[in-house]
């Protein structure tokens, strides 16, 4: 009857054998996807306020470019994210953890200033069309040279890390200070001026006064000033007590009140007048960055590089000054 049926003997093995070899293939996928994903796990910093703290390092393929910090502000209706990370990979683990805290829907991205650490997650969002919002010259800046950090970027990190990673350029922009309202949540956007960058966005909460300051305020970090005005930026940085952050969640580095900000501002006048000294003493370019070394700064991550970087800027702005001054 076996027969009859169609049976032949020593069928069912291989057949079980397939089943089991497709259900170990399909896990196995999984697996290996699941290990390239990025993994976030968002600091709460303030009821209803979260930040991914990033590793504070250089970029790298141990890190997977997650070196920034970027979060989020649940309000009644929806969901306000601050930065998106260096990659889509970023933005796609950001969407997935904020839908562990939270069923509200990400209503609106804020890119607080054009630097890749911060912009080249936002593919995640815009394709599940999230609107994403810059202050206009975040927008000019991200034009005229994000693309060609993404090339940088993929250089570094490699193909892998950045899989499906792409500029996106917020269609959303401001020119100055706006109040937005997630749901009855007040939110204030604030441009500082030309600070670290000419288009600084912060976000304040108002509701829990959480500020996150973007490049503003970095933790334990050798601030870069490639693209900021140093007297904009110590003006801004001297502004933040009249706005009196409870805690001020910074560009890079752990959660911090005031203090944080100070050390910022610490270093920038340090660095000047440092540099000023060996300006006027009549050292060249060379033995003003050999002898620009700043003691109190040396735990700071990125210092042996970022702070040379700092020292030659600084130098050749002090030789503009001098020019147009005479």
């Amino acid at each position: 009857m076996a027969a009859q049926s169609g049976y032949r003997p020593g069928s069912i093995v291989p057949l079980a054998a397939r089943r089991l070899q497709t259900i170990l293939l399909t896990l196995l996928t999984w697996v290996v996807c699941c290990a390239h994903a990025l993994a976030l796990s968002p600091t709460q910093v303030a009821p209803g306020v979260y930040a991914f703290i990033g590793t504070n390092a250089e970029a790298a393929p141990e890190n997977s470019g997650f070196v920034a910090n970027s979060g989020f502000i649940v309000g009644e209706s929806g969901v306000m994210v601050i930065d998106t990370g260096g990659s889509r990979a970023h933005g796609e683990a950001m969407l997935r953890a904020i839908a562990l805290i939270t069923s509200k829907p990400v209503e609106l991205v804020v890119i607080t200033h054009a630097i890749q650490d911060f912009v080249f997650g936002a593919a995640a969002f815009s394709d599940r069309g999230i609107p994403l919002l810059a202050h206009r010259q975040t927008v000019d800046l991200m034009k005229a040279r994000c693309a060609h950090c993404l090339e940088n970027l993929r250089r570094v990190l490699g193909d892998t890390s950045l899989e499906g990673t792409r500029l996106v350029i917020p269609q959303r922009v401001v020119e100055g200070d706006t109040r937005l309202d997630l749901g009855g949540r007040e939110i204030d956007l604030i441009h500082p001026g030309w600070a670290s960058t000419p288009g600084d966005l912060l976000v304040y909460d108002r509701q829990t006064r959480t500020l996150f300051a973007g490049g503003l305020v970095t933790g334990a970090r050798v601030p870069e000033l490639r693209d900021g005005d140093q007297d904009g930026w110590l003006q801004a940085l001297d502004a933040l007590p009249a706005l009196g952050p409870a805690a001020i969640v910074p560009g890079y580095g752990p959660p911090s009140q005031l203090t944080g900000a100070r050390r910022v501002t610490d270093y920038l006048r340090d660095l000047d007048e440092r540099m000023r000294r060996l300006y006027t003493e009549g050292a060249g370019l060379t033995e003003a960055i050999d002898r620009a070394d700043l003691p109190d700064y040396q735990s700071w991550s990125l210092y042996p590089e970022q702070h040379r970087r700092n020292a030659l800027r600084r130098y050749l702005q002090l030789e503009v000054e001098d020019l147009e001054r005479h």
